[in-house]
């Protein structure tokens, strides 16, 4: 099985997934687009992955590559093929869908619980209750068309969300590691200014190792039988 991701900026990668997906007998690739690489044809890939980035989806003019990536992701998730994205990624995914991605009434970085929505409907995923996640964003969104909202902050009221059984996008980062965390302080330092919703340096890397442990077992239910059943271990399917 093939997984690929897209990269935004050289510091911001697959984090805890990489171990993850090499256990799961992915062999994974990258598009760079950065660097000015082209995505692979879609036939050559079984899991689609797009990761962070500080830019905007709205920054076409800045970069102009963001027109061909939301173009590849619109044709992907029409596909029905399986997609998970991150952050910017899911940002990614709304906007190649036609909704509004614009700016959050606050900021959000640092460690901060989000929880399920409730009540789900049938087909949804299902979040626990509640879990203490990585956040850098300063963006939110719309849903997209046909999406089912799945998790909520008290900073950000759309965390999650899926589209049919094969599309997730989470607004937070579930695959930060110690060092990931560093890397995005290290290059983003000027954010962190007082807020309510953003914690400062020293808080962001006192998290003890279990923060970060609760959010790697999250992926391996990206279904290790096919990859056309993409699910997260924290996102089991609702039933009764």
């Amino acid at each position: 099985m093939n997984a690929h991701y897209f990269q935004h900026v050289p510091f911001e990668g697959l984090g805890s997934m990489e171990v993850w997906l090499r256990e799961a007998g992915y062999e994974t690739g990258v598009t760079r687009w950065y660097s000015g690489d082209f995505p692979p044809d879609p036939a050559e890939i079984d899991l689609l992955i797009v990761m962070g980035g500080p830019m905007s989806v709205n920054d076409e003019n800045i970069y102009p590559w963001l027109v061909a990536e939301k173009a590849y992701i619109r044709r992907w998730i029409l596909a029905d093929r399986p997609l998970l994205g991150v952050c910017l990624g899911a940002q990614l995914i709304a906007s190649s869908l036609g909704a509004r991605v614009y700016p959050n009434a606050v900021k959000e970085i640092g460690w901060f619980p989000v929880t399920a929505v409730t009540p789900l409907p049938e087909q949804a995923f299902r979040f626990p209750p509640e879990q203490t996640v990585f956040h850098w964003h300063g963006e939110t969104f719309d849903l997209p068309p046909g999406a089912i909202h799945l998790a909520r902050s008290t900073g950000c009221e759309r965390q999650a969300f899926q589209i049919g059984r094969h599309v997730i996008g989470l607004q937070f980062h579930l695959e930060t590691t110690l060092d990931t965390a560093a890397a995005l302080i290290e290059n983003c330092r000027n954010e962190l200014v007082p807020a309510p919703y953003i914690q400062d340096e020293a808080t962001l890397l006192a998290a003890p190792p279990e923060a970060y442990r609760a959010s790697t077992p999250s992926w391996p239910a990206f279904s290790r039988t096919s990859p056309r059943d993409l699910r997260i271990h924290m996102l089991h399917h609702h039933e009764a």
